[in-house]
């Protein structure tokens, strides 16, 4: 069986507001098929079929994940991305920080 590994994971905040990585299609797609959703949701069936179609060889994985992330935005599920702050904050404290001119 093939993997259908994403570039780049996909960070989400999903059931009582727990972190989750999204790495793969099989992820997205078990994800999708497991989500309650309060009412129909076009991006949900989208994201669902592209996952779909992703796991069938006929689009590749990071359609599906583009589909994925759209998803989750418009339900407000991406997490927020703190590796740029972490990496602001290091250089900060490590003395290392860029000075305004």
């Amino acid at each position: 069986m093939k993997v259908h590994m994403f570039r780049k994971p996909v960070h989400i905040v999903a059931g009582l507001g727990y972190p989750a990585r999204i790495s793969t299609v099989l992820d997205a797609y078990s994800f999708l098929n497991d989500w309650t959703q309060p009412r129909p949701n076009a991006l949900h069936a989208l994201a669902l079929t592209a996952c779909r179609a992703a796991l069938a060889g006929e689009i590749d994985a990071e359609t599906a994940r583009d589909a994925f992330v759209a998803f989750a935005r418009k339900n407000d599920l991406l997490a927020p991305d703190v590796t740029g702050a972490i990496a602001s904050n290091a250089l900060k404290t490590s003395g290392n920080a860029p000075r305004a001119s």
